[in-house]
């Protein structure tokens, strides 16, 4: 195996080569760099390496194998060489959320989630680039600049996971971690085509994330953490190390996912929504969608392309997501701004700006009504998920757009199949299922006409993460999964 055909690989089949002694978890680790020092110039994906920290630890990886000290049941990622999104505190690099108030920022501990991953053995050696406090689904800051996608470098890596998913796409991490509060993971997945998990709200601990502010405990409402990778597996088996309490539960519960539904006792039963007037897709990703689930259907599942939940409708359930995810992102507007954006709803005038700017200047009682309505799109959803395994359903209405960088958010555009909408349309496929805390998988199912990647997503019911990934998994085996962006 070449090099570069190395770094591609699977970090399962890293992994392999590594147990097996054919590489050593130093060679692995400086594959990685000099690839980053060599391509990411163009691509502006990472933004901060420690890599003589990195090959300390891969030093005593090494030697511990050597030694036969290494357990794999108990480090099953001992070696593997990857990047996080820097969002996630890491400790000896600097952790800046892609904000200049925290350029100088060293956070002194590491982020739960890569705590975990640095226990399993993984060596974190970089980090990857991000919009301003993870508030976009393009990536680019004032700190670090704008980050390219390795398919068309005038084109968008998505966010707000961009450089994450950015990185897996140019191999420079078989495995990633992203964020996700209104498709931060599932986004750029799909414009990156790699794939991207989006956990069910509330298994996998956010605890040193930024935002907020560092030392912040507050477990954000819809935000979740989740894995990133070129395979479904990698995904999966990365979701296994992650799960479980945060401090706050620890001390008496634990979590054991639900085994995945598909069996060899029933045909899957997949539901399909693969259009929609209220928020329009491009006729390729639409019809990506219902040719995968015909392949589906060939091995024997149950198709429905008009099931949906019962009563549900898609334009309210989206104002309720813009509502909740604004009341979520309100710290970022000060006291007297949002009296301001209040009052200015008040009278009916529009309001303009960044994410959530729609829902920020929501009051407590204006809140509890939206969160029953939340709880009441939840009950429907879990009635629906008794007829039906999953559903299939697009991530966006675009593949990765041209770089668009104006300001303010909420005036800027996207072309879907010939027609200007509204950016935000952007987030619409991706709310509608995380505002009710719904497992998603995005996976990579071809290639647009355009040449760039198509990703769909797999959305099951709460806590059935597993499921999701099985069908992911299916998906991936009848479309080819991930492809290689022609960089080399």
């Amino acid at each position: 195996m070449d090099e570069t055909s190395l770094l591609y690989a699977p970090a399962k089949q890293q992994l392999g080569e590594l147990r097996s002694g054919r590489i050593s978890a130093r060679e692995l680790l400086d594959l990685a760099v000099d690839r980053v020092d060599r391509l990411d110039p163009g691509l502006n994906l990472v933004v901060a390496q420690d890599v003589e920290s990195a090959r300390q630890q891969a030093k005593a990886i090494d030697e511990a194998r050597a030694s036969g000290h290494v357990d794999d049941d108990k480090m099953p990622l001992a070696g593997l060489s990857m990047t996080v999104k820097d969002s996630f505190m890491v400790t000896g690099m600097p952790t800046t959320s892609g904000a200049s108030e925290l350029v100088d920022y060293m956070p002194d501990r590491d982020a739960d989630v890569v705590n975990r991953l640095k226990a399993a053995g993984a060596i974190v050696f970089g980090k990857t680039n991000l919009p301003r406090y993870a508030g976009d689904v393009q990536t680019f800051n004032e700190v670090h600049g704008a980050s390219n996608n390795p398919w068309d470098v005038t084109k968008s890596v998505g966010g707000s996971s961009g450089g994450s998913a950015g990185a897996l796409a140019a191999g420079f991490s078989p495995l990633e971690m992203g964020s996700d509060i209104a498709g931060s993971i599932r986004n750029p997945a799909a414009m990156c085509g790699v794939v991207g998990h989006k956990p069910s709200h509330g298994i996998v601990s956010g605890r040193g994330q930024i935002p907020g502010p560092p030392g912040t405990l507050t477990l954000g409402d819809i935000a979740v953490v989740g894995p990133m990778a070129r395979t479904v597996r990698d995904c999966r088996q990365a979701l296994e190390l992650l799960v479980g309490p945060n401090a706050w539960e620890s001390p008496a519960w634990s979590l054991r996912l639900p085994d995945p539904r598909p069996s060899s006792d029933r045909p899957l039963r997949i539901a399909v929504w693969a259009d929609d007037e209220y928020c329009p897709v491009d006729p390729e990703i639409s019809g990506a969608v219902l040719s995968t689930a015909e392949a589906l259907e060939w091995t024997g599942a149950h198709v429905d392309p008009t099931a949906r939940p019962d009563g549900f409708d898609f334009a309210k359930a989206d104002s309720t997501f813009d509502d909740l995810l604004g009341a979520a992102l309100s710290g970022s507007w000060s006291p007297a701004e949002l009296e301001e954006m209040a009052d200015a709803l008040a009278k009916g005038d529009p309001v303009s700006g960044g994410l959530g700017v729609k829902g920020a200047a929501l009051r407590h009682r204006q809140w509890l009504s939206r969160n029953e309505r939340r709880l009441q799109m939840r009950q429907s959803w879990l009635r629906f998920f008794e007829k039906w395994d999953v559903l299939l359903a697009p991530v966006s209405p675009t593949v990765a757009i041209p770089h668009d960088h104006g300001h303010p958010m909420s005036d800027r555009v996207i072309e879907v199949a010939g027609e200007q909408r509204p950016y935000t349309d952007q987030l619409k496929w991706m709310g509608l299922f995380g505002v009710v805390y719904l497992p998603s998988t995005a996976v990579p199912v071809g290639l647009h006409s355009t040449g760039l990647p198509i990703g769909i997503q797999v959305v099951g019911p709460y806590l059935e993460d597993l499921t999701c990934l099985a069908v992911a998994e299916l998906i991936e085996q009848a479309t080819g999964g991930f492809a290689r962006p022609p960089l080399d």
